[in-house]
């Protein structure tokens, strides 16, 4: 069962008065708790469309549904849409505030709960992603890069999302790194039964981790993949 599909959505950069297509009529449907990939090159537009599909990009036109709920142009993402779409950037470290303790950091969507759920359900996080629990106190200077993105992933998977966006996870991780951390993201979408939307440059990194995807070349898709 689709829980995303796209039909004809383009999607344009804005600087002031101008404005630049990066997406051209897209078209695409993504299935309850399978692994979907954007693959192709730098500047193809998979990122921008990701943006969009995670409310930071209110500039495109066409049709999306995504949980249910057919979007507006421009809309903002509130309440339970909010919760239920999260997003692991393609540099850790940019996500987490430099001068706030992890706890400060994963506490901030959670500040509905009592302190007592809060550093629970911190604590179960780490323990999820292979982090130990007196990291939580660091500040993120003071972990590896491979220790920040599984921090960027707890911090994702905390409102218990039902989809998961992720721009590029591994980019930015050394190489011996970057196996661990696809291994967890398959690891945590059997386990919770997670829908992810991947995109990568890297073909091997489609094949190994998607059940479904697409190239795209200059904003358009060029070919539709299927595992």
């Amino acid at each position: 069962m689709p829980i995303l599909e796209l039909n004809n959505v383009s999607v344009s950069h804005v600087q002031g008065n101008q404005a630049n297509t990066v997406v051209h009529n897209v078209s695409l449907s993504v299935n309850q708790g399978e692994c979907f990939g954007l693959e192709g090159p730098s500047g193809c537009g998979k990122s921008s469309l990701l943006w969009v599909l995670a409310g930071l990009n209110p500039h495109w036109f066409g049709q999306i549904s995504m949980l249910g709920q057919e979007l507006e142009q421009g809309q903002q993402f509130r309440g339970q849409l909010r919760r239920d779409v999260q997003m692991v950037f393609q540099d850790p470290y940019a996500s987490l505030h430099p001068k706030h303790r992890l706890r400060r950091t994963l506490a901030e969507p959670l500040k509905r709960l009592k302190m007592d759920a809060i550093d629970d359900r911190i604590e179960q996080g780490f323990k999820q992603v292979g982090l130990t629990s007196d990291m939580i106190d660091r500040y993120p200077h003071q972990l590896s890069g491979g220790q920040r993105q599984r921090v960027a992933i707890v911090r994702a998977l905390l409102l218990e999302p039902k989809l998961l966006l992720l721009d590029e996870p591994t980019s930015a991780l050394d190489m011996s790194v970057q196996a661990e951390i696809l291994n967890l993201l398959n690891e945590l979408k059997q386990q919770y039964k997670l829908t992810m939307l991947l995109v990568s440059h890297d073909p091997h990194t489609i094949d190994y981790m998607c059940d479904a995807g697409v190239t795209m070349k200059r904003g358009k898709i060029e070919q539709t993949l299927r595992y």
